[in-house]
């Protein structure tokens, strides 16, 4: 980026020296292996128990030990879905998050919705963990400081947005510390809960059977399991971070299968343990809420109150910090993961194309931008009530689980003959579809009126969207392919053709630097590039006699996944260079192609154009720009222009730079 040395000193300061492509060992650096996924990936599903176990608990009312089936039924959830995953991992090793599951497996719009459904449920996972964890620091100050935590909770977005502009492994490892004591903390917590009263087991399976038969007497049959079903809805935000392994495959070590299943074992254990132990420790000490208090907070207190001098207190304090702590790791899953489904969504040109492309320190930054400004004006719109949060959240996550699975469902159906352990492959997420369908008609059902419509009405507005940006620019490309009849002219030329540009297979002229040099920048050998240099010749005639291929191969998130990508785009370049080359010495002229792979078109070119004009000093630089049939604000939002940008920098470097308008 074309900065004054003081921006750039500063925006080096806060995210770190650009990475540099050349770099052999890139892709490993940038990698996490399974304990640090976990790490990052997992704490979304982790930092739940939080807060889940404490709604389904309120949500039972004043029948607590019911909460035992609430808890089994967690748990048993949290392994099903974990093990549906692990097969779509093993099916799309490349990265298979619910957008491209449903979009390959189902259809493009079915894929559409499952991904505008994760981008909000990333939205909001941001925002709740960054809420939760801020009620979870304030449990431990004074009541007095309650006015400063919305201040604090707005920090926290900004903070973890610029954590993120720096890296995926830079955002990670400053919690492993924190991660670490938190599994520790809280696993030493559940087990001191049920060793100490190992003996009352009894006394609470009666108890269970008591509070059934009278919530039998007061409600009845129906009235029971409505109320179960209520408490289990209201912590489905517990497995929401199931989904986030299989999108993060991109980001993991190689074997990415063999780690990414190897995470998604960590993950799913020690979420099930802690959800369920959290749930029956509410009930082995007879947990009430407080105000203040996180209904964690209050168990840590009586769970230490005989502790001897001040071990209580210290224990309370780190395990709670951990937690505050913990949400705000849990806050990285959003920003890990939601950049990456919008970025595999603007490739598919859903959204626009500058969600794809990547910064130089390797991120998708304007996607990193957009979920931190999404999560900002949530927090601002809840103020940070964690109660409202989790009435919007968790639906959306139900709608890309039920479509994967339905998707895995109807591939192993198609497969049957070539897999001989189809079938178990089909029960497994056969299971996982009949699952994650009845939670999310259950959540509609009862998130609905309390505020659940508005995450339904976002997420098709948004859905709306992306279908019409997807029609904007199957238009543009309609347009363009009136273009391309030129390729099949360049490929098979005809003399009428030919005419323009001088006779066909004239022996190519000698080098000569001095003699006037036409610098195309071309983007692929298409109609676009041909129609631009057909352009030159047209308007100049015989005034240049040299001619110079410029291209770009830009890395985005599309393309980024791996040294034989990058080795396979700079192949791609180099092959539409030498096509523009000798098309252009069959007649006559002497051609050469210059090319360069990065992550922004504009300073690759801005990088080679002085050298390119030292070299011949007579050289002009032309690019071509599609000039649409009506100009509104979605065409000039949706394409970057990145000739007008090129010309501005070659201007400041005293290079001539014309643009020539194609009307189609």
């Amino acid at each position: 980026m074309h900065e004054s040395s003081w921006v750039a000193r500063v925006r080096t300061w806060v995210l770190g020296k650009p990475r540099s492509l050349s770099d052999r060992n890139i892709f490993h650096k940038l990698s996490l292996i399974a304990f640090f996924a976990w790490v990052g990936l997992g704490a979304d599903g982790l930092s739940s128990s939080c807060y889940g176990p404490e709604e389904t608990f309120l949500a039972l009312k004043s029948h607590t030990y019911l909460g035992v089936f609430v808890a089994l039924a967690a748990a048993l959830t949290v392994m099903v879905i974990s093990a549906s995953y692990s097969q779509i991992i093993e099916l799309f090793p490349s990265g298979g998050g619910g957008y491209l599951v449903a979009s390959k497996l189902l259809s493009p719009r079915l894929g559409v919705v499952s991904g505008c459904a994760l981008l909000i449920d990333y939205v909001l996972t941001i925002t709740i963990s960054i809420a939760s964890g801020a009620d979870a620091l304030f449990s431990l100050l004074p009541p007095a400081w309650q006015v400063h935590k919305f201040a604090f909770e707005l920090f926290g977005v900004l903070v973890l947005t610029t954590l993120n502009l720096r890296g995926a492994k830079e955002a990670v490892l400053p919690w492993v510390p924190i991660f670490t004591a938190f599994v520790l903390t809280h696993a030493f917590a559940i087990g001191y809960c049920l060793l100490t009263h190992l003996f009352a087991v009894p006394a609470i399976v009666h108890s269970v059977a008591l509070d059934c038969g009278k919530a039998q007497s007061e409600i009845g049959t129906i009235g029971i399991l409505i109320m179960l079903l209520r408490a289990y809805s209201m912590g489905a935000g517990t497995y929401t971070g199931i989904e986030a392994v299989s999108n993060g495959l991109p980001i993991l070590r190689e074997p990415r299968v063999q780690t990414g299943k190897r995470t998604m074992q960590y993950m799913a254990l020690s979420l099930a343990i802690t959800v369920a132990g959290l749930m029956i420790a509410y009930l082995l000490f007879g947990v009430k809420p407080s105000e203040g208090k996180t209904l964690n907070a209050v168990l840590f207190e009586q769970m230490t109150a005989d502790w001897p001098g001040k071990w209580g207190l210290g224990f309370v304090v780190l395990t709670l910090a951990s937690e505050a702590a913990l949400l705000f790791v849990a806050a990285q899953t959003g920003f890990l993961d939601g950049p990456r489904v919008l970025a595999n969504m603007a490739v598919d040109r859903w959204f626009p194309a500058r969600f794809a492309t990547l910064s130089d320190r390797l991120v998708t930054q304007k996607g990193i931008l957009l979920m931190g400004g999404a999560a900002l004006a949530m927090m601002v719109h809840t103020r940070g009530s964690v109660d409202t949060l989790v009435v919007l959240y968790s639906i959306n996550v139900f709608i890309t689980f039920s479509l994967s699975q339905l998707g895995m469902v109807r591939h192993w159906r198609a497969v049957k003959a070539q897999d001989p352990r189809w079938t178990r492959k089909l029960a497994i997420n056969g299971v996982g579809f009949l699952l994650t369908a009845f939670i999310l008609v259950s959540l509609t059902a009862i998130k609905f009126r309390e505020g659940g419509w508005l995450t339904l009405l976002i997420t098709g507005l948004l859905v709306v969207a992306a279908l019409l940006t997807k029609r904007h620019y199957l238009a543009t490309l309609q347009l363009l392919r009136r273009l391309d009849d030129l390729v099949l002219a360049a490929d098979a030329p005809r003399p009428e053709v030919a005419h323009s540009v001088g006779e066909l297979a004239q022996p190519a002229q000698e080098i000569n630097l001095n003699a006037k040099t036409a610098v195309v920048l071309v983007n692929g050998f298409n109609g676009l590039g041909l129609h631009t240099l057909l352009g030159v010749i047209r308007l100049f005639g015989a005034t240049f006699r040299n001619f110079v291929f410029v291209e770009v191969g830009q890395l985005d998130a599309g393309n980024f996944k791996g040294a034989d990508e990058i080795a396979h785009l700079q192949g791609k370049v180099a092959a539409d260079l030498d096509r523009y080359v000798q098309f252009m010495r069959r007649r006559g002229y002497y051609a050469e192609g210059a090319s360069s792979i990065g992550i922004d078109v504009v300073e690759e070119v801005a990088r080679l154009a002085p050298g390119i004009a030292a070299r011949f000093p007579q050289a002009v630089f032309f690019g071509g720009q599609l000039v649409f049939p009506r100009e509104t604000f979605l065409t000039r939002w949706l394409h970057n222009y990145a000739v007008f940008a090129a010309q501005r920098r070659l201007y400041q470097e005293g290079l001539p730079f014309l643009v020539l308008p194609i009307r189609v």
